[in-house]
Parts: C-alpha cells; sequence; structure tokens
C-alpha cells in the first residue's frame, strides 16, 4: 500500500464530524490535489469581497460616490452571470488546440479577473476624486473594471467547478463541489477581515497595493490551481457537438427543470443580497 492510500485510510478512520471532506478525496483524486484546484475558488472570492462588499464601502465612504452609482457599477458583474450557461456549453463541447476543455476558460477568467483588478483602483480614484480629467472617464474607467471582473470571475468558477466535476467520480462529485464552496465561503470570510484591516487607514497608495495585490495572487492561484490538472485529448473527428439551442433545448424539456432554474435564482438573489 502506498503512502497515499495509507493517508487515505487513516483520513477514513478520523470522526467525520472533525473531517468532514475526508471522504472526497481518493486514491485516484488525493486531497491534496482537490485543494489545490480549489485555489481557483480562493481567487473568485477575492474578487467577490471586493466587488460586492469592500470597495461598496471604500467608494461611498471613503472617496464620496453617490450610493445609486455604487450601487449601478455593484450591479454590472452580474451581467455576466446569465452566460455561465454558455461558458459551461462551450467548455464541454470545445477542445483548445492542445487538447484541453477546461483549462483554456478558467485561464481566460483569469486574465479578464486580472485586467479588471489591476485597471480598478486608478478607476475607482478618477470616479470618486477631484482632476482635471472629463467626469466620463472615471465613469467609463469604473464600470470596464467591474464588468472585466465579473465576466472573469464567473467564467473562471464555472469551468473550474466543471474541471473538478471532470476529475471526481460520480459518487464524488457532490462531496467534492461541497468541498469547493465550503473553500469559497471560508476565503470570502478571510479576505474580508483582511481587506479591511488593510484598508483601515485608508489612502490612495495603499487602494492600489491592495486591489493590484489581489490581481497578482489571482494569477498565481490560478496558476497554482491548473497545474497538471486536466489531462489533454485530442477531439476524435466523429465526435458530433449539439449546438448550445438544442442543448439548453434538452434540458427545459427535462421534468422540473424550470423548478431548478427559479430554486438557483432565488438561491443566487439571496446570496448576493447578503452584502451591503
Amino acid at each position: 500500500m502506498n503512502v497515499q492510500r495509507l493517508l487515505i485510510e487513516k483520513m477514513k478512520r478520523i470522526d467525520p464530524r472533525f473531517l468532514p471532506f475526508a471522504d472526497a478525496a481518493s486514491a485516484e483524486l488525493p486531497l491534496g490535489r482537490l485543494l489545490r484546484l480549489a485555489l481557483f475558488q480562493v481567487s473568485v472570492a477575492m474578487a467577490s469581497v471586493l466587488l460586492l462588499g469592500t470597495l461598496n464601502r471604500v467608494m461611498i465612504v471613503e472617496l464620496g460616490v453617490s450610493a445609486s452609482l455604487v450601487a449601478l457599477m455593484v450591479a454590472l458583474p452580474f451581467l455576466f452571470a446569465p452566460f455561465r450557461a454558455l461558458v459551461g456549453f462551450r467548455s464541454d463541447t470545445h477542445r483548445s488546440a492542445f487538447g484541453w476543455r477546461r483549462v483554456p476558460y478558467v485561464w481566460a477568467g483569469t486574465m479578464l479577473q486580472f485586467a479588471g483588478l489591476a485597471i480598478m483602483p486608478f478607476a475607482l480614484l478618477l470616479l470618486g476624486t477631484d482632476h482635471d480629467a472629463h467626469p466620463a472617464v472615471g465613469h467609463i474607467g469604473a464600470a470596464l473594471a467591474f464588468l472585466l471582473t465579473g465576466a472573469g470571475l464567473h467564467t473562471t468558477q464555472t469551468a473550474g467547478l466543471a474541471l473538478a466535476t471532470d476529475l471526481a467520480s460520480t459518487e464524488q462529485r457532490p462531496r467534492v463541489v461541497a468541498l469547493m464552496y465550503v473553500v469559497f465561503l471560508i476565503s470570502m470570510i478571510v479576505s474580508g477581515y483582511v481587506f479591511s484591516f488593510v484598508l483601515s487607514d485608508f489612502n490612495p497608495m495603499r487602494l492600489i497595493q491592495v486591489v493590484q495585490g489581489a490581481a497578482v495572487a489571482t494569477f498565481f492561484l490560478n496558476v497554482i490551481a491548473l497545474w497538471k490538472q486536466e489531462a489533454r485529448r485530442r477531439p476524435k473527428p466523429s465526435e458530433a457537438t449539439p449546438t448550445f439551442g438544442e442543448a439548453w433545448k434538452r434540458f427545459a424539456n427535462k421534468p422540473q427543470a424550470r423548478r431548478f432554474l427559479v430554486a438557483v435564482g432565488l438561491g443566487t438573489a439571496a446570496h448576493a443580497g447578503y452584502y451591503p
């Protein structure tokens, strides 16, 4: 018995109350690999906390931006949320030239997050401080930053969770997805405390350092998360892929599909409504 199997067997003997996700791992998908993959959820959690919590407060309190404009900016990332179904479908059916399905989409989402967070602090400073530039510059810059970051986090999380389900067996999938979301929620809590602490003594330079630091952290976290996770497979010439409309029609015709979508929509609204 190798070291991994021995470690898994020992973890399984621990009371589930103390290690609830030990049974999500297996010899083929060790817990260490699962937790490394879950780092993409850490990057998504950081971006979510910044967009919906920390920068919300910074714009209103420190930068003096009107609450109505802040509400509009915070809502912009959700414009991309309906396209998650299309992103998931494309990552299901399309293989890149390198033979990957999920990695290109997680990587594209990572770069969108990075770009949005990189320009975010400068756009917010233009939005909320006196300067010689036209007011529209700050508005357009902030809107672009929120849209890029929102599109990035939605793309990253959709393709990343799809990759996690690809790697897990049918029996493991519920526990693996649950583990991914636990990491996401814990990361949100930790990120919220860290950002609030480092921005407690606010100044423009500190804002730039924190937000651009999150951009750099996003890049490296997702590189580590993706490293050697997805095998490369060349598409078969005979593989027929349905269109998105055909796939959606098949899904919509399933029993209780509408109830499922309503439940997901309500849950998403309740989750987003948690933020101040």
